[in-house]
């Protein structure tokens, strides 16, 4: 029986579930997005909810981020970081 699936659908699929695999946050992490193990895309949603609430992006250019104190915990002591950056500080912070 053949796959109904393409090459590149699967390629597709299984990057998806690289996402939605359930990570541990890091005790700094977990300060802002709680400590159960949830998705990558959940702790992104979070962190940027989290920065939305408490006014963290830069009023003049929208692409970068405040840190406050919890922040400045997962920027690695930076005090403001561009979004991109932003992504690969929090990856730091995941199990």
């Amino acid at each position: 029986m053949m796959s109904s699936t393409t090459d590149e659908e699967d390629l597709q699929n299984m990057a998806n579930s690289a996402f939605m695999k359930p990570v541990t946050p890091s005790a700094a992490l977990s300060e802002v997005v709680g400590n159960k193990a949830i998705p990558r895309t959940e702790i992104t949603k979070k962190i940027w909810d989290y920065i939305k609430k408490n006014g963290l992006q830069d009023k003049k250019n929208k692409r970068n981020i405040n840190a406050d104190e919890k922040l400045g915990k997962i920027f690695g002591g930076k005090k403001q970081v561009s979004m991109f950056e932003m992504t690969a500080l929090v990856s730091k912070h995941l199990k």
